[in-house]
């Protein structure tokens, strides 16, 4: 483990070491659970009119128009009376259509600014809107289980799920069924993902059950197709190539609040982790520093580390690593496979926090 690792050289660095990843075991209570249930950091400040449509793109002003409406139509009772009177912005007499808006697009076009955006824009209190990942959301449900979360978030006006994806038949089930109820309870939803609904399954299960679930599941939003290029790579230089372990030691030790993990060990310590704390793993950490970063072993360690990735970049944090290129952590297989979009989305997401941290070496 990091903590393991003596300063380099034979000067002082630093007065302390760095911290550990590895040595933390947080432990998050329900209603932490509930209340973190806003958008990340990273997303704090941003609003319709922070987003900047590109020109070449229509579908992106069309998506803040749409959005903008949908927010204005949330406004007044809860939905079950006076808040069903309007819907993207147009009266409607009965609430058999679908009661959310699932925006479709590729990686980095603005999903998530948008979705935020709709949350900050919606006229409620904080209190009576959630919004987090779709594994945050399957996390909830385990924490609280399924009845209490159903009790929890069905007077809320609305329910942001980010990065929606459905991985196995379980969560299938389970999600749809949260939902079908919270749609019952006049909750309006809104969801982002890099799928069309009714393809979330293409590539992964062709079960009968599977398949007839996804398309219950789907007919609860309105597609919203948003299209572009990823903004995380318009313009910029190539991700940083990895440093030498002794530059990542050294940088951890000088660098405030940074952590210093070894890679294999750091996924060692995650399957002993629940995915729900992993946000509070990172909790005061200014950067994180790697050493021996190599490829990924196998797909459940990948998926964990999908999921840090995710609360890295939501709370911003650098990362600095020293080994394998972040573009060859996952195989050629597991990016051919069913969980090919949250590979690739990892990847863009540790590219951009490596070119936060390039600055951490001193030159």
């Amino acid at each position: 483990m990091s903590s393991s690792h003596a300063a380099p050289g034979s000067s002082p660095i630093a007065e302390a070491a760095p911290l550990s990843l590895c040595a933390r075991e947080p432990h998050v209570p329900a209603d932490r659970l509930v209340a973190e249930m806003v958008p990340p950091p990273r997303f704090d400040s941003v609003r319709f009119d922070t987003y900047v449509p590109d020109p070449n793109q229509p579908s992106q002003t069309e998506a803040v128009r749409v959005l903008s409406d949908f927010a204005a139509g949330l406004g007044g009772a809860h939905a079950t009376g006076a808040g069903k009177r309007k819907w993207f912005g147009r009266k409607t007499a009965a609430p058999s259509g679908p009661r959310g808006v699932y925006l479709d697009g590729g990686y980095g076009v603005g999903k998530t600014h948008l979705l935020a955006s709709l949350w900050h824009a919606t006229p409620a209190a904080p209190s009576l809107k959630a919004f987090g990942t779709f594994v945050e959301l399957t996390n909830l449900v385990g924490a609280l289980g399924f009845q209490q979360t159903v009790r929890t978030l069905s007077g809320h006006r609305l329910l942001c799920i980010d990065e929606f994806e459905l991985d196995d038949p379980g969560d299938t089930v389970l999600v749809s069924s949260l939902l079908s109820r919270l749609v019952e309870e006049g909750v309006a939803l809104a969801a982002t993902s890099n799928t069309l609904p009714g393809k979330l399954g293409e590539g992964r299960f062709a079960a009968a059950d599977f398949l007839r679930e996804i398309q219950g599941l789907s007919a609860h939003f309105r597609p919203l197709r948003i299209d572009g290029e990823d903004y995380r790579h318009r313009g910029l230089p190539e991700a940083p190539p990895p440093f030498s372990d002794e530059q990542v030691t050294k940088a951890a030790y000088a660098t405030p609040g940074a952590s210093l993990d070894d890679f294999p060990a750091l996924l060692d310590h995650l399957a002993r982790v629940h995915p729900s704390r992993y946000g509070a793993l990172t909790d005061g950490v200014r950067a994180v520093c790697l050493t021996e970063v190599r490829a990924v072993p196998d797909q459940s360690t990948a998926l964990r580390l999908v999921v840090l990735a995710d609360r890295l970049y939501d709370r911003e944090v650098p990362v600095l690593a020293a080994g394998l290129p972040f573009d060859k952590l996952f195989s050629d297989e597991m990016l051919n496979g069913g969980y090919r979009k949250k590979y690739f989305r990892a990847i863009s997401r540790l590219t951009a926090l490596a070119r936060d941290a390039k600055g951490l070496v001193a030159q």
